[in-house]
């Protein structure tokens, strides 16, 4: 088992979003494995779309990501995943193969920028950069907050 990762304290809170990702990821693959209606978990994952996750990936973009620059080769690899979550998310098409998408590739995507990606920023940013994320990050509501828990198992 990998030792934690220590995150800089600027990061911690993007850390904590990251969870709610895989979280999300968990209670797509429940509701699917429970045979929920795609209609419903997507009614779910439109609102964590709205409400979290696209905030969260405007924020990476604007604020963490140019700290390494637009061409370094993890930075493009994390904007091409975040077009290709965004499409998966917003399509309406196809509702049940995109919750299986967004369930694989969002856990995938979260590994990839908490092993390697965050980790390096946190390596060559410097304390002013760092500062800013911390200044200008804003909270992102609480994804607990669904009031359909399809993901629960219901005691008779």
């Amino acid at each position: 088992m990998p030792n934690p990762i220590k995150r800089h304290t600027a990061l911690q809170p993007i850390s904590r979003e990251h969870h709610h990702g895989l979280l999300l990821s968990w209670k797509i693959r429940e509701g699917l494995n429970r045979d929920i209606k795609p209609a419903r978990i997507k009614k779910f994952t439109d609102w964590f779309w709205e409400n979290h996750l696209q905030q969260h990936f405007e924020f990476e973009e604007k604020y963490i990501f140019p700290i390494l620059g637009e061409d370094n080769k993890m930075v493009k690899r994390a904007i091409k995943e975040h077009r290709r979550l965004k499409r998966f998310f917003t399509s309406s098409d196809r509702i049940a193969i995109n919750l299986s998408l967004i369930e694989e590739e969002l856990v995938a995507h979260i590994r990839f920028e908490e092993r390697e990606l965050f980790n390096f920023i946190q390596e060559v940013a410097d304390k002013d950069q760092l500062a800013l994320i911390e200044l200008t990050h804003q909270k992102i509501p609480n994804p607990e907050a669904w009031e359909d828990e399809f993901w629960v198992k219901h005691k008779h």
